[in-house]
């Protein structure tokens, strides 16, 4: 399974052991709205949380050194669904760079294929 199947997988169950293993001491994570960084440790607070939830995920590119993937993104807030664009830089094996892109959708989006 690769590192992002595998981050895909902890992040949603909430196993925040995996994680650990699977996100580098340094990471940091650079998400499209707020301006803001976040840590290994802010990272691992939201897996399992129920804070985003997404679907129709899937891995675009990924090698030793970066991965690319995509998904749709459903917020607990209440806010619109966004279509989401993750680029991860890899270091050592483990995830050390993400950073996001996104695209609000409208309430009656319809995913390809569906």
């Amino acid at each position: 399974m690769s590192l992002l199947a595998k981050y895909e997988s902890a992040f949603k169950s909430g196993n925040v052991e995996e994680l650990d293993q699977l996100i580098h001491d340094e990471c940091k994570f650079y998400p499209h709205v707020g301006g803001a960084v976040m840590t290994k440790a802010d990272i691992l607070g939201f897996a399992g949380s129920g804070t985003v939830r997404t679907e129709a995920h899937r891995i675009l590119y990924e090698n030793d050194e970066i991965g690319v993937d995509h998904s749709i993104a459903h917020f607990s807030n209440g806010s619109t669904s966004e279509a989401v664009l993750v680029f991860y830089r890899f270091k050592d094996g483990q995830i050390i760079h993400v950073e996001t892109g996104a695209t609000p959708l409208s309430d009656d989006y319809t995913l390809v294929g569906q």
